[in-house]
């Protein structure tokens, strides 16, 4: 996994292949007829730790979301995006070469500001290289885990009876905002810990659901002192 991380992505233009892969039904994540306010039937709102199946946002994650979107309420996910299913999608495409795949989105709700926020996953070959980008800080998790002001990416290597390979395997899991027009606003440092405790949150939670030896080597919180 020879990378060197830009400012606009760990991969420089892969993202935007992806762009139209896996996105929810409709802009909501749900389907079926409307009701009297426009809505689906199966609209509706919850809380950050219930997104994304319910075991990928823990309670930090939650409240970094709040920092990241300004709101503590999000539309449900579709049914499909969990990370139960990302990692039996993950475990289908190893050995790879992979493009990044999501994991979920979160949206806030209908009626608020638009906001795109792009959890994925990819494959990697070998453990990342290469110098960050100034815009990133560099942290102690995992292989690697770096974080900007509207995105974060956290490497981790999985050793695993779900892989073929005994010599395991890397990955990584981004989070990012995603079709921002221009850059973020407020306090960079508190923006930069949101990012990379969402990108933790999931990247352990994959972790586990793998079932990686000792997790992947990821701290069961978030470490958010450069490293």
């Amino acid at each position: 996994m020879r990378r060197v991380i830009s400012g606009r992505s760990v991969r420089g233009g892969f993202l935007s292949a992806a762009m139209a892969g896996s996105l929810f039904l409709g802009a909501t994540g749900c389907g079926g007829d409307g009701d009297g306010d426009g809505l689906p039937k199966d609209y509706k709102v919850v809380a950050g730790t219930q997104l994304c199946g319910g075991k990928a946002v823990s309670a930090d994650a939650s409240r970094a979301l709040k920092v990241i979107t300004g709101s503590s309420r999000f539309e449900a996910s579709a049914k499909k995006y969990t990370i139960a299913q990302a990692a039996a999608d993950l475990v289908w495409a190893f050995p790879g070469p992979t493009v990044m795949e999501d994991v979920c989105r979160v949206y806030k709700p209908i009626g608020t500001s638009d906001y795109d926020l792009r959890i994925t996953w990819d494959l990697g070959d070998s453990a990342p290289t290469g110098i960050s980008a100034p815009k990133y800080t560099v942290l102690k998790m995992g292989e690697l885990a770096v974080a900007a002001a509207d995105k974060a990416y956290v490497y981790f290597a999985c050793q695993s009876d779900r892989f073929s390979s005994t010599a395991g395997t890397h990955i990584v899991i981004g989070v990012e905002r995603w079709m921002m027009p221009k850059p973020p606003e407020g306090n960079v440092e508190a923006l930069k810990d949101a990012y990379a405790t969402v990108a933790h949150s999931f990247a352990l939670a994959m972790a586990k659901e793998l079932r990686c030896e000792k997790n992947g080597g990821l701290p069961e919180r978030s470490v958010l002192d450069p490293a």
